[in-house]
């Protein structure tokens, strides 16, 4: 019998797959939960794997490895795929995939299989990270496979409810969730349709606008060459740090993006997504390297940004491009140290002050009085050399 390792988080399609893969492929299945500080979700997970069929279930305990390895290179990065989303799922997915290949290893597995549909993105992310790491390792997608019967989350759960297998979702709540210490995503139900306002029901992270507190509140956060290391001047080790800074954005209903979004498979799709503490993180990176970096760099890292976004999105992470990119990266936040202070207020993250050490903004320079660093008499031959080619134009063809 062969052993197939399943990527397993609890949730309905993973739930009702390891009874289905047993039945379809006669095969031991080896759940693997990764931890990445979805909390209580973790709660009972193996007593529930074991009982739905699993030989055995892995929970590895990842949350600190996906922060320093994944999301503080993206945000350094200022990856933002198509201007909102903070890519809490894309950069999760190639972190997860490369443990279960890791499990595979160990335990003599010939296969890995996930519960992504056939029209998301996630099947993309998982199967390339498994393809970079270990060609040799099948993959099972049961969602694409012949043998799969069921076309619907409504089917999903009629086939949990006829073997009994726990699930969390209902025809009520039919949201497909994604959670983990950066964001938590919610798709489909009565979300499909993007003329339908989010319910309140669906934030589960943070308070809506309305609940939120009538009065702003300050935060300020410490960054050493582009990582973050305190908070209102505490020193923090990463996971406590964005728990602290989720806390502080969800209070505020912060981080809440509402978007149609162009999936790699070539499909619009609607999502909700909470990112409190991630929202205020790249709101105060961007602020300090305002400071830091001069024109040309920080005009190409912007562009650069879209690339590396996109890259994540699609699931390249283990690609020789991105790791090229983060060269660059690198070297981009030297001198990216300092302090910055935020106000938060009804899902607003307002800018209220930045320091750095080695901050290129010079006061004297940038104000209107005449310093020996600039002679404004020079803007005038600056301006005519510049000006130049537009100037032929103009006589050219006036």
């Amino acid at each position: 019998m062969e052993k197939v390792v399943l990527l397993y988080s609890g949730g309905l399609d993973t739930s009702i797959m390891i009874p289905w893969l047993k039945e379809n492929y006669n095969c031991e299945v080896i759940a693997m939960c990764a931890d990445l500080g979805q909390g209580e979700e973790l709660s009972g997970l193996e007593e529930k794997a074991i009982k739905t069929g699993a030989s055995k279930l892995y929970i590895e305990h990842l949350t600190e490895e996906f922060i320093t390895g994944y999301i503080y290179p993206t945000m350094k990065a200022g990856a933002i795929y198509e201007k909102e989303y903070l890519l809490g799922t894309s950069f999760a997915r190639p972190l997860i995939a490369k443990r279960a290949v890791e499990i595979a290893h160990k335990e003599g597995a010939a296969a890995i299989a996930h519960g992504a549909t056939g029209k998301g993105n996630d099947q993309v992310r998982f199967e390339l990270t498994i393809m970079a790491l270990d060609p040799k390792l099948k993959i099972i997608a049961p969602w694409k496979d012949k043998k799969w019967t069921l076309h619907s989350r409504e089917d999903c759960i009629a086939y949990a409810e006829e073997r009994k297998i726990p699930i969390s979702q209902s025809k009520k709540r039919i949201y497909s969730e994604d959670r983990n210490i950066w964001h938590i995503s919610h798709e489909g139900g009565t979300l499909e349709s993007p003329w339908n306002e989010p319910p309140s029901d669906v934030y589960t992270l943070s308070k809506t606008i309305e609940n939120a507190p009538d009065k702003a509140e300050y935060v300020e956060i410490e960054f050493a060459k582009g990582n973050p290391i305190a908070v209102n001047g505490k020193a923090m080790g990463p996971v406590e740090l964005l728990t602290e800074l989720n806390k502080l954005g969800a209070a505020h209903a912060v981080g809440q993006v509402d978007m149609v979004e162009n999936r790699l498979v070539g499909i619009k799709s609607r999502g909700v997504y909470e990112t409190p503490g991630g929202t205020i993180l790249y709101a105060a990176h961007r602020q300090l390297e305002s400071l830091t970096l001069d024109r040309s760099t920080s005009h190409l890292k912007e562009t650069l940004a879209i690339r590396y976004a996109e890259l994540v999105y699609d699931g390249q992470w283990f690609s020789q491009v991105r790791e090229a990119l983060d060269g660059f990266v690198e070297v981009t936040q030297r001198n990216v140290t300092g302090t910055v202070r935020l106000k938060l207020y009804k899902g607003n993250v307002v800018a209220a002050g930045v320091k750095a050490g080695k901050s290129l903004y010079l006061e004297d320079l940038a104000s209107f009085t005449d310093t020996e660093l600039y002679n404004q008499v020079d803007a005038t031959g600056f301006i005519k050399l510049f000006g130049l080619p537009m100037k032929v134009a103009g006589l050219v063809n006036g």
